[in-house]
């Protein structure tokens, strides 16, 4: 059962044995709570008319161990509930327009802080063993999350010769990049709310090929975890209408260091390849055109 359901069932189950306070709280979040996740203890006291003491124990009564945890599921409800649209006029309320800078890096670094906090490392090394293991690797990202997969797959293609990035925008073009997934393989899935329904078919096709399967999401109770064997949680955060992908990708970019150690004689082996051909077919701009190009420069003056 997700996490937003269960918020919701429970205030449901205990609204009868609430106080009166308490019911106000209840009904406050039931009907505002894109406006709730983003309040403190005191705040959303203030706004209701009770007291800070009253909403902690209000958590307390819903099965919540304190205000923070009551706090992450209703983030949890926010994130598949709040339209673009919604997301803008909720960020315009809690940004000081002035601070946007500050607030959004330091929303960054607590994201990064939170994951490397919660990721299970034994859950990170099964997925580099999968993925060590698999025939074929497919990654499945899309719509915001399509960056992702596709640096992903930049770096997967220097590394192995059997990874399909899959490229599409419609659900039949996916099942027919996809629909040789067997058990000797493994299917990346990346997505972050609002979860792509695409995503979560292709993964959920997987797992019926007994493909090992591996999501990389935001949250333990994302959609995305019911199809995989193995969940990386980086968590995101919302803000205004694009979600914040930092953790994410350093989550991705963990993957591929550990990868690159354990495949390290070979990639040498392709890197040194790949070198002469960038140099041959002059794919990067070196020393030596940097120093032509201002010695010409120094020339026409």
């Amino acid at each position: 059962m997700s996490q937003q359901n269960d918020l919701i069932k429970r205030i449901k189950v205990h609204y009868n044995q609430l106080s009166k306070g308490q019911k106000l709280l209840a009904d406050y979040i039931t009907n505002h709570y894109e406006k709730a996740v983003f309040l403190t203890a005191a705040k959303l006291g203030t706004i209701v008319g009770v007291s800070e003491s009253t909403v902690v124990r209000f958590a307390n009564e819903l099965g919540y161990d304190g205000y923070p945890k009551l706090q992450r599921a209703l983030e949890e409800l926010v994130k598949n509930k709040l339209t673009s649209i919604q997301r803008v006029n909720v960020t315009s309320d809690r940004i000081d327009k002035d601070q946007i800078l500050k607030h959004v890096l330091h929303a960054d670094m607590e994201k990064i802080k939170v994951t490397l906090e919660e990721l299970d490392n034994d859950h990170f090394n099964k997925a580099i063993d999968y993925i060590m293991e698999a025939k074929t690797i497919y990654i499945v990202g899309v719509r915001s999350s399509a960056s992702l997969a596709g640096f992903l797959g930049f770096y997967f293609n220097l590394m192995f010769d059997n990874v399909k990035l899959i490229h599409t925008n419609s659900v039949s073009e996916m099942f027919e990049q996809i629909h040789r997934i067997s058990e000797e393989d493994v299917m990346i899935g990346i997505s972050f709310p609002r979860y792509s329904k695409r995503t979560l078919k292709a993964m959920e096709y997987a797992k019926s090929r007994k493909g090992k399967v591996l999501a990389i999401t935001d949250s333990p109770i994302s959609p995305m975890v019911q199809f995989s064997d193995v969940s990386l949680v980086a968590r995101s955060e919302m803000v205004s209408f694009v979600d914040s992908l930092v953790a994410p990708l350093s989550l991705i970019n963990a993957i591929i260091v550990a990868l690159s150690m354990r495949k390290k004689d070979t990639i040498v082996e392709s890197l040194e390849r790949l070198e002469n051909i960038w140099n041959e077919y002059q794919v990067y701009e070196n020393d030596d055109d940097i120093n032509l190009n201002y010695s010409l420069r120094l020339d026409q003056h």
